[in-house]
C-alpha cells in the first residue's frame, strides 16, 4: 500500500468519525478544525488500529493533531509500504 492509499483510507476514517464528506478532509486539516474532543481521538485511534492492524498508545493518539500526522505515523509503522 502506498502513501496515497494510506491517505485516502485515513481521510475516509476521519470523515466517518467527524461526520463530514471525505473531500472536506485534507492532509493539512487539523482535528480541531473538525471539532475534535478526546472521545474523537480515541475513536480515530481505534479505527486506524483496526484498519491498518496497528496498536496505538494513548500518548501517541494524543499527538494526532492533523490528518498528516496520522498519515505519517501509519506510513512509518506499517509494512504496507
Amino acid at each position: 500500500m502506498n502513501r496515497s492509499s494510506i491517505e485516502e483510507r485515513i481521510r475516509k476514517i476521519a470523515a466517518t468519525i467527524f461526520d463530514v464528506k471525505p473531500d472536506d478532509v485534507r492532509r493539512e486539516t487539523t482535528f480541531a478544525e473538525l471539532g475534535a474532543d478526546s472521545l474523537h481521538q480515541v475513536e480515530l485511534a481505534m479505527a486506524v488500529e483496526e484498519s491498518f492492524g496497528l496498536e496505538i498508545s494513548e500518548s501517541v493518539a494524543r499527538q494526532f493533531v492533523s490528518v498528516q500526522a496520522v498519515i505519517d505515523y501509519v506510513h512509518q509503522h506499517t509494512d504496507l509500504k
